[in-house]
């Protein structure tokens, strides 16, 4: 089956649930600016990268050591001139066994290559998943944007 949604998918010598506590970790791996509970269905968080991306997610589906599932409730790009781009997005993240391994199959359902920001969120969403939350599984040490301070 092929789909247009941005996926990607590694392995990781390491247990589903380091996996699912690694993903739930958002601020280990995705940014430190992140405001609200990252972990139990229901919960709503918001991140933020400067006046670029602004972004508020809920936890819609929680399975432990299975799925992730977020729903992108409001986002703000100053890039775009479509200011709907990701909004109703599901981002979803699927831990299965296979080979010995623990698989993560990460699909952004809805971020297609007809939105303006795709190349963009290609490119980021390529490092934060196989390069800072691999890392942060693997090595207990990910990447995420450093913490911003307000300036007033």
């Amino acid at each position: 089956m092929t789909t247009s949604d941005f996926n990607t998918t590694f392995s990781v010598d390491e247990t589903p649930n380091t996996v699912f506590n690694a993903i739930n970790n958002v601020r280990g791996w995705w940014s430190e600016n992140i405001d609200g509970g990252t972990q139990q269905l229901n919960d709503e968080f918001t991140y933020q990268a400067s006046n670029l991306h602004k972004c508020t997610m809920r936890l819609i589906e929680v399975i432990p050591d299975k799925k992730v599932v977020w729903l992108v409730l409001d986002n703000y790009f100053s890039f775009t001139n479509d200011e709907t781009e990701w909004i109703g997005n599901k981002i979803e993240f699927d831990i299965s066994e296979k080979d010995g391994l623990t698989q993560v199959h990460f699909t952004h359902h809805g971020l297609v290559p007809s939105y303006e920001c795709y190349d963009i969120c290609f490119d980021a969403w390529t490092g934060y998943i196989n390069d800072s939350l691999r890392n942060l599984i693997t090595t207990g040490k990910g990447q995420p944007n450093p913490k911003e301070h307000a300036t007033t």
